[in-house]
């Protein structure tokens, strides 16, 4: 499928993506912010940032943004969330309404509580088509042509599909979704459960701190995303439980990196400092807000936000968490039945709950 993309900016995850692009004969331009990132590009096809890496032929390199984006059917926004409204401000003349934008960034903006795809509504308000590409994808394993699954989410399913076969290769296997929402979230706040399992494993708690942290972050996920009107079955899934168990558990997670920093005694400045961009610290701030505004508990994002910006030891955060007033698994029951309903297609699936124990049979009656 030859299409001509643009990638902004040309960072490590964006220079991946240009790989199965390239490979399904797009022509590929990643943004570089500077002169001198973009000429280092041309003349190596290499990227500092994915070493033992060489980028196809046709994938290019160029710091003027105009030129990158011009005639562009695809626009991939690679943004860290932090950089991505000025990114989109740049871009606001230059990207034609027809051109499908393609964000591939994950986060929560603090301030406003939107998630990127929202952001993008803002500032691009004349360009309508816009699909979310997310799941367990580490930037190199990719550019490596590893075997890896994505998904990619659209309110069109036009969309969805278009970008499906502008990025499947037999080494990058994409899946489309319709529950953009749940899509984003799902890349967004495993961050936080990240951070959380790195601590925790900084600490040296236990594997089964771990295996705890992950399934109730997992729940924690679920509920936000419900509630902001995600479908439950999307957190079963590669934007959900597959980001999560490999931010929460591969080596080249920069959030899994911060929280074992952090565990063993970091400060948060300096583990940023040393790390570049880790997500979920802002994030965190924005999942916590959106909780409080949506009755949403969600006590590791809770415990996480104490330890980034209230200065909580990481210990006395463990103990919270183990320490909380007793519940069900599912949520609080009363009597003797309970029904917790969520939302799906067509109407409604429910989890029926049993809380009254049986009693034991009288050894008298015969029962």
């Amino acid at each position: 499928m030859s299409l001509r993309v643009a990638i902004v900016p040309g960072g490590a995850w964006g220079a991946a993506l240009a790989v199965p692009l390239a490979l399904n004969d797009s022509t590929v331009s990643l943004w570089m912010r500077s002169a001198d990132a973009a000429a280092a590009f041309l003349s190596s096809h290499s990227h500092p940032h994915l070493p033992g890496v060489a980028l196809p032929q046709s994938v290019t390199a160029t710091p003027d943004l105009a030129l990158s984006v011009e005639g562009a059917d695809l626009v991939v926004l690679a943004a860290p969330s932090k950089a991505l409204r000025q990114v989109l401000t740049r871009l606001r003349p230059l990207v034609r309404p027809e051109t499908l934008l393609v964000s591939v960034t994950k986060g929560i903006e603090p301030d406003t509580l939107l998630r990127m795809s929202e952001v993008v509504a803002q500032e691009l308000p004349n360009c309508p088509r816009l699909a979310v590409l997310s799941g367990p994808n580490f930037a190199i394993e990719v550019a490596h042509r590893r075997p890896t699954a994505t998904v990619v989410a659209a309110l069109d399913p036009r969309d969805a599909a278009l970008v499906q076969e502008a990025f499947m290769t037999p080494d990058f296997r994409v899946y489309t979704h319709h529950d953009l929402v749940g899509v984003e979230l799902g890349g967004a706040l495993k961050n936080v459960v990240a951070l959380a399992v790195g601590i925790a494993d900084g600490l040296e708690i236990g594997h089964n701190a771990t295996a705890a942290l992950i399934t109730r972050g997992l729940a924690e996920m679920a509920r936000l995303g419900v509630a902001l009107g995600a479908h439950p079955l999307t957190f079963a899934g590669l934007a959900g439980m597959g980001d999560l168990v490999l931010s929460c558990t591969g080596d080249y997670s920069r959030n899994r990196r911060a929280g074992l920093a952090l565990g063993r005694g970091g400060r948060l400045d300096e583990v940023v400092a040393s790390l570049g961009v880790v997500e979920g610290v802002p994030t965190t701030r924005g999942a916590l807000t959106l909780s409080h505004r949506m009755g949403v508990a969600m006590p590791i994002t809770e415990q996480v936000h104490r330890i980034l910006y209230e200065g909580l030891p990481p210990q006395e955060g463990v103990a919270a968490l183990m320490t909380r007033e007793r519940t069900h698994e599912h949520g609080t029951v009363g009597g003797s039945l309970s029904e917790v309903e969520y939302p799906g297609e067509g109407g409604h699936f429910s989890l029926y709950l049993k809380s009254r124990r049986r009693r034991r049979p009288d050894p008298g009656s015969g029962a």
